[in-house]
């Protein structure tokens, strides 16, 4: 395991709370957005984005709502399964390309000469 994995898994679930809050707090001044606003606009209590905000475990859905208000639902790409090839799969693909270009055929005759 890499040293910055290492780091990254010694926090406790507590601190990624509290980072998933203090996001949720910065976005949300940076959009100059009230909680109130904010709670309104993602269709949650505002008590719940206070708990949100101060680090307090608070539903999934309701992050998902407040990150859908402030737009900032890129945050789960990183979390998106995307297919993966096997090497063999990859050579077989790799195999259909076209190796070399050929001139095109015309099926119009050439016009006959009157010579």
């Amino acid at each position: 395991m890499e040293k910055a994995n290492i780091n990254i898994y010694s926090k406790s679930d507590l601190h990624y709370i509290d980072l998933i809050g203090e996001f949720v707090k910065a976005s949300r001044l940076a959009q100059n957005k009230t909680q109130q606003q904010l709670s309104e606009e993602a269709g949650i209590n505002r008590t719940t984005l206070v708990q949100l905000e101060k680090g307090n475990s608070v539903n999934l859905l309701s992050l998902i709502q407040v990150l859908r208000a402030l737009k900032k639902l890129h945050v789960f790409r990183e979390m998106e399964v995307k297919p993966q090839l096997s090497p063999m799969q990859l050579a077989e693909i790799e195999q259909k390309y076209r190796q070399r270009a050929r001139p095109v055929k015309s099926t119009k005759q050439k016009p006959q000469s009157d010579w």
